[in-house]
């Protein structure tokens, strides 16, 4: 029986933060350690073109978001880490796609039918008015990502479920035209990832600017669990854990007698102002070996770049045996 194969990709556009850690960063290296499936993760740097990051961001966040995984132990030697652009076959790829793929499959992708009507509330005459060919094609670049490495199950929230979806009909299209080239990928939601809430009591979310970065240094780290919004019970009132953005955050790194004891100490009335002293304090403690290992990381780039060509290497020694696979099919051959 042959291995399942998982994708994951992380967008270069900004900082890792807590919820980050929680959602996709742990889970995923936990699972990279297992052997009995193999494990794709690429920082899809091309991608972040889509939404016209300031180039010197897209570097920065690249090396921020390595940093992460390998400080917080990701089994490169096992896992494939790499980083998207460093992987020419996947670009020549998304073209062979292009020729597959309908148009009208593409008017469908949720983040383009988002801007046509931001576009129409506004007044706008075009309801294309700013939108780039980079974010209109955006699934069939994602859809070379997952079908490049024969990914059998692709790790989303249900936002991105439709991009699956959309790399499994070009995917059949393909076969269908060609003969059976393309392994159709499954869309793996995770229905208990952990989603945790910012500063103001939204989803963090870097767009929201209510996010706590992972690898923020202890002050910084403390001031903002100190401007978390909480209401106004005084000490000594039993305080509701059910809509607490401090007490989802301690559950998210707490173990389970942890987070019963202070459900406990919430009942009991625990000071807004002593729960959050404590919540960074375990979570200082909990990310300060990671921490002290990210700082060595930034502090010398040359380190993840030698990760991330590594892993590129590794990658491709996949990637372009099936992209001469691919061209035959579709008769780009050499001629004699």
């Amino acid at each position: 029986m042959s291995k399942d194969i998982y994708l994951t990709g992380i967008t270069t556009t900004g900082t890792p933060h807590i919820g980050n850690y929680v959602g996709a960063i742990r889970p995923g290296i936990s699972a990279s350690k297992d052997l009995s499936t193999q494990h794709f993760y690429f920082l899809a740097d091309y991608h972040s073109l889509a939404k016209n990051e300031d180039p010197d961001k897209i570097g920065q966040s690249t090396l921020e978001i390595a940093a992460s995984w390998l400080a917080l132990g990701l089994d490169t030697e096992h896992a494939y880490f790499y980083r998207q652009s460093d992987i020419a076959e996947i670009p020549e790829l998304t073209w062979v796609l292009h020729g597959m793929t309908a148009k009208g499959l593409m008017n469908r992708a949720h983040s383009y039918k988002a801007s046509v009507q931001s576009n129409v509330e506004s007044g706008n005459n075009d309801p294309d008015k700013g939108i780039t060919m980079a974010l209109y094609s955006y699934p069939i670049l994602m859809a070379a990502d997952i079908l490049m490495f024969k990914s059998t199950k692709v790790p989303v929230g249900q936002d991105q479920k439709q991009h699956v979806e959309m790399a499994r009909d070009i995917a059949q299209r393909f076969n269908h035209h060609y003969g059976e080239t393309f392994v159709l990928p499954e869309a793996v939601i995770g229905e208990d990832t952990a989603v945790l809430k910012g500063l103001d009591g939204r989803k963090m979310s870097k767009s929201y600017n209510n996010t706590i970065p992972l690898f923020a240094e202890e002050k910084r780290l403390r001031k903002l669990i100190m401007k978390i919004k909480t209401n106004s019970l005084e000490p000594g009132e039993p305080k509701d854990t059910a809509d607490s953005t401090l007490f989802d955050i301690y559950r998210a790194f707490a173990t389970p007698q942890e987070t019963a004891d202070i459900a406990q100490r919430f009942a009991d009335g625990i000071a807004w102002g002593e729960m959050k002293q404590l919540l960074f304090e375990y979570i200082n403690e909990h990310i300060k070996p990671a921490r002290d290992e990210y700082d060595r990381l930034i502090a010398d780039p040359a380190i993840v770049e030698a990760e991330l060509r590594k892993g590129a290497t590794r990658a491709r020694e996949i990637s372009v045996p099936y992209l001469t696979q691919i061209r035959d099919a579709i008769g780009i051959r050499k001629l004699g």
